[in-house]
């Protein structure tokens, strides 16, 4: 009882127990790992073989062609070359002056005394041999003188008198009036042309059966001129006729 409280108790049975399972775990690792190695071999060779990858390489666009060049501009105009002034020694003298001077031959001068009767266009008193670039004989004639130019008529009044009435004719009284005693006034636009002649009558105002009277005696009347800025011009003024019976 002493020896088993105060002193150490050897126990070999126990260790060998430790020994025996731990070289049964390690014979079971082997084991379970060759088993493990056995069936990934198995399965490795029962794949199917990958396919090796192939790369293709696209041959690039071949380059678009370079752009045209510019169309040149305009060259610009080379300046004439200096013309060398010319020295006392580039200067040529004559080497003898005539003594004379000879007309050339083939060059009619005309004769000195005119022609046999005379030449046709020819002007009295001219020069023998005639002058040189000739005279011109035949004058074109002057151009016709131009129309006066016709100026639009002006209307008399205000600043513009009625020129003198120099010929006067009384309307004659249609018989037809008379009996009908048709009596009233009757207004109308005369034009007088340059010389003071009655060209052309307008009715303003209207009486039936006096109106034909009235236009036949101012179209037969007269004016003087009607002067502006020395100018003769037309005008138109107006006339009032007034037709009673007596």
């Amino acid at each position: 009882m002493f020896d088993l409280v105060t002193g150490t108790v050897d126990r070999p049975f126990r260790d060998r127990r430790v020994a025996a399972r731990v070289f049964s775990v390690a014979a079971h690792v082997v084991i379970v790992g060759g088993l493990i190695g056995a069936a990934l071999f198995a399965i490795t060779e029962g794949l199917p073989e990958a396919p090796a990858m192939m790369a293709f390489v696209a041959e690039m666009p071949a380059p678009p062609p370079p752009a045209p060049p510019p169309a040149p501009g305009p060259r610009p105009k080379a300046a004439p070359p200096a013309r060398p002034v010319p020295t006392s020694g580039d200067f040529t003298f004559p080497v003898q002056v005539p003594t004379e001077i000879i007309a050339e031959s083939g060059i009619e001068v005309g004769v000195e005394e005119g022609v046999p009767g005379g030449v046709e266009g020819g002007i009295p008193g001219g020069v023998v041999g005639g002058i040189v670039g000739g005279i011109i004989t035949d004058v074109a004639p002057p151009p016709p003188p131009l129309p006066p130019q016709q100026l639009a008529a002006v209307h008399v009044g205000g600043d513009i008198r009625a020129p003198e009435l120099i010929y006067r004719v009384e309307p004659v009284y249609p018989d037809i009036a008379v009996m009908a005693h048709a009596t009233g006034i009757v207004i109308l636009e005369a034009t007088i042309n340059e010389r003071g002649e009655v060209t052309n009558v307008v009715v303003l105002r209207s009486r039936k059966l006096l109106d034909q009277a009235a236009i036949d005696a101012v179209k037969r009347w007269r004016y003087t001129p009607l002067m502006l800025n020395g100018v003769p011009r037309a005008f138109i003024l107006t006339v009032t006729l007034n037709f009673s019976i007596q």
